[in-house]
């Protein structure tokens, strides 16, 4: 699929930033800010000095929209965008940089994983009562009341 956003031919449509985000199911400001990164080309103007997209930029937007939903970093979609550029190169790099990124999501699922027993484990011993004797708040203030003895990663794992 070529995604570049390259010279329209003739009967290519324009669209403004309004419906290429509509399209690409962007807001305009994250499409002024992709353009601002260089993830997409800056948009011709018109008399007006409005921005005109066309469907190569329709399509590569919802690459780039569609790749952050899978969680690849900004970096990462400007590798994958680099690497989309060049059609005829192997997609081993592509391959190589999907891999990494899964090996990361099962990292982060695991200690979320693990964030998510400890949490039900305190709630199925918190006895009810008041906060003064709840277990919940108990483990919270002592780590060493947990079954995990590393740090839990919850934050992190978000990310």
């Amino acid at each position: 699929m070529n995604i570049q956003t390259s010279e329209p031919a003739n009967e290519e449509r324009y669209i403004g930033i309004g419906e290429l985000a509509r399209e690409s199911g962007c807001k305009p400001e994250t499409v002024r800010y992709y353009e601002r990164i260089g993830l997409l080309p800056s948009a011709p103007r018109n008399e007006g000095n409005q921005r005109r997209y066309t469907t190569a930029a329709v399509r590569r937007l919802t690459f780039i929209r569609h790749a952050r939903d899978f969680g690849f970093s900004v970096e990462a979609v400007r590798e994958l965008l680099q690497m989309a550029d060049q059609p005829t190169m192997p997609c081993d790099e592509v391959d190589t940089l999907a891999k990494r990124h899964l090996a990361e999501a099962e990292a982060r699922l695991a200690r979320l994983t693990a964030v998510r027993d400890e949490l039900q484990r305190m709630i199925n011993q918190c006895a009810g009562g008041n906060v003064g004797h709840c277990h919940i708040i108990d483990v919270l203030s002592d780590h060493r009341l947990c079954k995990q003895t590393g740090p839990h990663g919850g934050a992190e794992a978000l990310r």
